[in-house]
């Protein structure tokens, strides 16, 4: 087994709470068919059922409240008298959370179980949802913030263990299921939520507030997951985490991730991307705005940029894993997004529909990272290892970018100077890219 201190800050967790009988891709990468006895579905077919409608209810949860915020922060900033550096902080918090929290959701699942940690996550997101609306200032809106978003990140965490547990025959197609549900709640949430608003009578208070309904609705059926037998049976626990004759594992017991350039390329790459989708999530709306466009069409823009993630996330990784370098599609998508910062400088409301889609294109570089993960070392060991420490010391990097952009609108009074930041950004994750793409292992040592 790998040490219990790399679990616990294991974004994609490989803990003894699934069952493994070969080794896994990231998350996020298709994941390979199961081969011959792969273990049976974990439970009665009521009970599968009911755990497949509560992941997809949970995915459906997992980003509103980020997503969903963007289109009314112009309004929020306005009601409880927030600076852009405030705002910026808004766009933050979700890094600095999934880092934090998301590092913890492991060893909690080994104490508690995971469908009860991914009910105390439901359990958070619709309190966090529910109490932001009523916040009467910036610091109880950042704490109801903060209490959504952590719920979130274990919940995300464990999202694959869910699915190794439960469906170990179907890990692939749940894992599509769950992904296309998360697309569809961040895209569904950036469209919806001013149109919401209006119909419930303007208030961005009511309008970020409906969510929780949502979220309240899955707390139903991850409170039965819960309490049923199945989820407390034997079996659940996972085979070692090596497994014979695969090439590579005795190197990666004593690995030093730190000592890895690959590592750390893929790291700083990780940072990267997630700093730029950050940027997006947060800010693509009002820069539309501001330029002009209306809210509610901001706010569909932002739908369909997130939702290019939905068939692109099924495609980059199949082709990624054909390459020996991945460094072509790192440049493809770091021009996309240099394309859409153009178009954002000079013409930003003419093209808007232009700009959101070639976003959309460079947002994926998301999917990309986690394939990347996969294919960096040679050992399940090492994947395990390599994703905790590209994927932790990622979500760190990424909390300056929202924050600066916002202080930088401050000072200048425009978005042309945050613009410039955000293409310097993007040129250093296209270079980083090109170091961690290319076809290395680190238990080279490279």
């Amino acid at each position: 087994m790998a040490p219990a201190d790399d679990d616990s800050r294991n974004p994609t967790p490989s803990t003894d709470l699934s069952t493994r009988t070969a080794p896994e891709p990231p998350a996020a990468a298709p994941a390979a068919p199961p081969g011959p006895g792969a273990a049976a579905p974990a439970g009665p077919r009521w009970l599968l059922g009911l755990v497949a409608a509560g992941m997809v209810i949970a995915a459906l949860n997992l980003r509103p409240a980020i997503s969903g915020l963007g289109p009314l922060l112009e309004e929020v900033r306005r009601g409880l008298h927030m600076n852009g550096t405030v705002a910026g902080l808004l766009t933050s918090v979700p890094s600095l959370c999934f880092a934090v929290f998301g590092g913890l959701a492991p060893r909690l699942a080994r104490r508690r179980g995971p469908a009860t940690v991914v009910l105390g996550g439901m359990v958070a997101i619709a309190l966090g949802l529910a109490l932001r609306p009523l916040a009467g200032g910036t610091a109880a809106f950042l704490a109801a913030t903060a209490l959504a978003l952590a719920g979130i990140a274990v919940s995300n965490v464990l999202m694959p263990v869910v699915v190794k547990h439960w469906f170990p025959d179907r890990v692939g197609s749940m894992t599509g299921l769950y992904s296309m549900a998360l697309a569809l709640g961040t895209a569904g949430a950036a469209a919806v939520t001013v149109p919401m608003t209006d119909a419930l009578g303007g208030s961005w208070r009511v309008g970020l507030g409906a969510w929780a309904v949502l979220a309240a609705v899955a707390v139903v059926p991850w409170a039965v997951i819960s309490r049923s037998r199945s989820v407390h049976a034997p079996g659940a626990r996972s085979a070692p985490e090596t497994v014979p004759g695969q090439p590579g594992e005795q190197d990666a017991t004593g690995l030093r991730i730190t000592k890895s350039p690959t590592a750390w390329a893929l790291g700083v790459f990780f940072g990267l991307q997630a700093s730029a989708a950050y940027i997006t999530m947060g800010w693509l709306p009002q820069i539309f705005r501001d330029a002009g466009v209306s809210a509610s069409a901001a706010g569909v823009m932002l739908a369909v940029t997130m939702g290019m993630g939905v068939p692109l996330s099924f495609v980059l990784p199949k082709l990624a894993a054909r390459m020996r370098h991945q460094g072509p599609l790192v440049l493809a998508l770091g021009v996309c997004g240099l394309a859409g910062y153009a178009g954002l400088w000079f013409a930003p409301a003419a093209g808007a529909w232009v700009w959101a889609l070639v976003l959309g294109v460079s947002n994926c570089a998301f999917p990309l990272a986690l394939t990347m993960i996969g294919m960096r070392s040679r050992s399940h060991t090492g994947v395990v290892k390599l994703s905790a420490f590209a994927q932790s010391t990622g979500y760190l990097i990424s909390i300056p970018g929202p924050l600066l952009v916002g202080s930088l609108h401050d000072v200048s009074g425009g978005w042309h100077v945050p613009l410039l930041l955000m293409a310097a950004l993007m040129l250093a994750q296209m270079a980083t890219g090109l170091l961690a793409g290319r076809d290395r292992v680190i238990e080279e040592g490279r």
